[in-house]
């Protein structure tokens, strides 16, 4: 996964696959999300990124359930 904060528009890009999109759903007012053929999960978009998520801000945590 890559995330990409565009601070001149205040806007993070989350990329979870770099596989072609196909279609482009908003989620809400300030986020959209696209998808494959197959319906799944290529990135998502959030504008406003600082106000709505914290961003530039990350921090990844990873879950060892084993």
């Amino acid at each position: 996964m890559t995330v990409k904060y565009f601070r001149d528009t205040d806007t993070a890009l989350l990329q979870f696959s770099d596989r072609h999109v196909a279609e482009t759903r908003e989620v809400s007012e300030n986020v959209l999300v696209d998808l494959d053929d197959d319906g799944n999960l290529v990135s998502m978009t959030v504008e406003h990124a600082s106000e709505r998520a914290r961003l530039p801000e990350v921090a990844v945590e990873e879950i060892n359930t084993a």
